[in-house]
């Protein structure tokens, strides 16, 4: 028996506009977040002479770009499969992620730069009342925008609203360490404070980012699925009465669409009817698991020997 058995659109529509419209969602809260908090800062960095200020404030400045960036690409990756690219632009995603990734490489060299700088000039920090204010402001802005980021990327996996995310638990930090800053170097009187917490947040920020550039990556390269999710997916197959062995999985994800084909060992004596039968039936059973998949599944007859494919039983 040969010939491919490809799952239709219709299951996926609403789980991909649902999905759309989170992560649409996610990105204009945080493009609205960043240019209230750009505003607060440029004030805030003017009045104090904070370099963990002004670290804060660049941060900020690229996670506004990055979450412009972010909305456009969000949108982009959610449009639906055309003729140009049947499979969807869920890839936009991994761009857009990688887009951020450099972004804050960028953010972090120069905040570095600059903590190395006032090191070595001996400057101080003033307005101890007003950079401690802005940078509370900050934080409780940025933690309930975190929320919802979490909350809308446990429901999509976005990878560009999770490298978003990344950027806000720095500005998070950013601003906590802006108040310490300035508390050590106007209270505690320790010299070297302000420039230190400076270049420790540039540390930060390029671990965020290159650890946020190998789940971008991954999608960008099809990679396969990790292995409980294979599992999880081979157990949903394996449910079916009818069934007598799974071979040659091929699994990836893109944008928030997952995507996987195998071939299905079935009874010689089946007709072509049967065997769609059968396959309808499986798949429904992987959509309750997987919601939105594209599946391609090939039926083989049981007992046949292929060329070519991997005939090892999953």
């Amino acid at each position: 028996m040969s010939g491919f058995h490809h799952h239709g659109h219709d299951h996926k529509s609403d789980h991909a506009h649902e999905r759309a419209s989170l992560t649409g969602r996610a990105a204009l809260a945080s493009v609205s977040v960043a240019l209230f908090l750009v505003g607060l800062k440029v004030w805030a960095s003017w009045d104090t002479d904070s370099v963990a200020m002004l670290g804060s404030l660049a941060d900020t400045s690229l996670d506004l770009i990055a979450s412009l960036v972010t909305f456009f690409g969000v949108r982009y990756a959610a449009k639906p499969a055309d003729d140009d690219h049947r499979f969807g632009h869920g890839k936009a995603e991994g761009i857009v992620a990688l887009f951020q990734v450099i972004i804050i490489s960028v953010s972090a060299i120069g905040i570095a730069w600059r903590g190395i700088e006032r090191f070595f000039s001996g400057e101080r920090t003033q307005e101890l009342e007003l950079g401690v204010t802005v940078s509370g402001i900050a934080i409780a802005v940025t933690l309930a925008l975190l929320a919802y980021q979490r909350f809308v990327i446990r429901k999509t996996g976005s990878v560009a609203i999770q490298m978003d995310h990344v950027h806000y638990q720095t500005d998070l930090l950013l601003n906590g360490a802006v108040i310490a800053a300035l508390f050590l170097d106007q209270v505690a009187d320790v010299p070297f404070a302000d420039p230190l917490m400076g270049i420790a947040i540039a540390a930060w920020l390029l671990y965020g980012a290159w650890s946020g550039a190998s789940h971008a990556l991954d999608q960008l390269m099809d990679r396969e699925w990790d292995e409980e999710k294979r599992d999880r997916f081979l157990a949903m197959v394996k449910t079916h009465p009818e069934m007598q062995g799974v071979h040659a999985l091929r699994t990836r994800s893109s944008g928030g669409v997952d995507f996987a084909q195998f071939h299905l060992w079935l009874d010689p004596e089946m007709t072509i009817s049967e065997a769609h039968r059968v396959m309808d039936e499986i798949e429904a059973t992987i959509h309750k698991e997987f919601p939105g998949i594209d599946l391609l599944i090939h039926p083989d007859p049981k007992g046949l020997e292929e060329r070519g494919h991997d005939t090892t039983p999953l």
